[in-house]
């Protein structure tokens, strides 16, 4: 019987059961390659022994992946070793990669059986699937492949991290406040749209009730969205770095107003001590800087934090949406086209604020998905990824490629996560020592009947 235990006789005498050459048997035998040892075989390790030829080189892989498969299967909803060793994601990586027509003595079904996994589209216009372990049942383990072990805690420390980020904006808008320059001797800058757009008063009250309603909107998806919680690590991460960029840019320089229709409101505004330079602080870090929330301020004009705001809220509803649902998707870039355009009229920032705004936040946001969908921190020179992006390394290295779009009811399974939690972060030490993890792209699904693998998909276009 297949086991991580079994002796090189018994490995061997499976070989011969499959008719494999004696010459290459002999080999095994040199090399002692034990039940633990072909669990773990590779092409390369095929290579060392002098197996030169291709046709049984892949035999052995094949066979080696059933004889993994039928040790899994005996844990039965134990959590394996080599399921900790592979995270449960590369484990079958060579028998999916390998089809053949079914054999006589249903090794092939016993290799490929995917009733376990559920499959599904990663994404509305792509044809590739992803397959996760079916949870549904309370006995049953908290598994899946995108991201076999999530952490709750980082959720709290991107939330933690955009919350002081918040807190800093509101500081530097302070201090650009203090900064404003006079508007008697600096007059509002020439702008191409600015000059040929009318003034509309109520504008950029519109436009904040439209980044409420695009707010609701994402709410909604983050509620049903099965991967919320990296959904909302990389909302608090993104939302942080662009506006801490943003505090950067309004405390270097200091734009004039933009509109002479801010002068009795916009002056240069003095504290009498610091107490009252806190509470204003606290009162912008509160209110978010909303107007509807009765907060005004000036001189936080390069860039667009509304814009920012609103950009980056239709980008995360038209990634994480279906997308056969293209009524969703179009309502959402109409509501950001809409409320940038209510910001212009508003007359609150120059035509550049507004730009620079939609420019760098949609780089970043396309920059990190793109390194994410890629897996860039599981390839061979992540150090450089490590070195370069740190905050993306932190939260993105347990997650494996694109985030498929699967809804479910929140919490359903809570008393399995809540039951099994102890068991997921059990390792065996011994196995890490004996080999290191593969670095294949992603793990892979294929249905006995079907043949159809399932394996990472190419990131759609936003």
């Amino acid at each position: 019987m297949a086991s991580l235990q079994a002796s090189f006789a018994e490995v061997c005498a499976f070989l011969r059961k499959h008719k494999v050459s004696e010459s290459v048997i002999s080999k095994f035998e040199m090399h002692a390659i034990d039940g633990l040892s072909f669990c773990l075989l590779t092409e390369q390790d095929l290579r060392e022994m002098h197996i030169s030829s291709v046709s049984q080189r892949k035999h052995l892989i094949f066979l080696a992946a059933s004889w993994r498969r039928t040790v899994e299967r005996s844990f039965n909803n134990q959590l394996s070793p080599l399921s900790d060793l592979f995270n449960d994601i590369n484990c079958d990586r060579l028998a999916a990669k390998y089809t053949y027509p079914t054999t006589s003595d249903g090794l092939l079904s016993s290799l490929l059986d995917c009733s376990e996994y559920n499959c599904y589209a990663a994404s509305g216009d792509s044809t590739d699937l992803v397959c996760t372990r079916d949870s549904s049942d309370n006995d049953k383990l908290p598994y899946d492949p995108v991201e076999p072990h999530p952490h709750m805690w980082k959720v709290f420390v991107s939330a933690l991290y955009a919350f002081i980020v918040a807190g800093i904006t509101a500081f530097v808008m302070v201090i650009a406040h203090e900064r404003l320059p006079d508007m008697s001797k600096y007059p509002p800058l020439p702008d191409l749209l600015l000059d040929n757009l009318p003034h509309i008063t109520w504008a950029f009250k519109a436009a904040e009730w439209v980044g409420v309603l695009l707010m609701f909107m994402w709410i909604i998806i983050l509620f049903f969205h099965r991967y919320r919680q990296i959904l909302l690590r990389r909302f608090f991460a993104l939302t942080g770095t662009v506006f801490l960029l943003r505090s950067i840019t309004m405390l270097i320089t200091s734009l004039s107003v933009p509109g002479r229709h801010l002068t009795e409101h916009c002056t240069p505004y003095e504290f009498a001590n610091q107490t009252a330079r806190f509470n204003r602080v606290l009162e912008i870090w509160l209110g978010l800087g909303m107007s509807i929330r009765g907060i005004h301020t000036c001189g936080d004009y390069m860039f667009s934090g509304h814009t920012t705001c609103l950009t980056l809220l239709n980008f995360f509803i038209t990634e994480y949406s279906p997308s056969r649902i293209q009524l969703l998707h179009t309502f959402s870039w109409v509501l950001n086209l809409f409320g940038v355009f209510f910001i212009m009229a508003s007359h609150e920032h120059y035509s550049i604020d507004v730009f620079v705004a939609v420019y760098v936040t949609s780089r970043l946001f396309l920059y990190y998905h793109c390194l994410a969908n890629n897996r860039i921190l599981h390839q061979a020179d992540k150090k450089r990824a490590l070195i370069w992006f740190p905050l993306f390394s932190f939260f993105e290295y347990d997650v494996n490629g694109i985030v498929p779009n699967v809804y479910e009811l929140p919490f359903r399974n809570w008393r399995s996560w809540l039951f099994n939690w102890p068991k997921t972060n059990r390792f065996n030490s011994k196995l890490l020592l004996a080999t290191s993890p593969p670095t294949d792209s992603c793990a892979n699904c294929t249905d006995s009947d079907e043949m159809s693998v399932c394996h990472r998909h190419i990131h759609k276009n936003t």
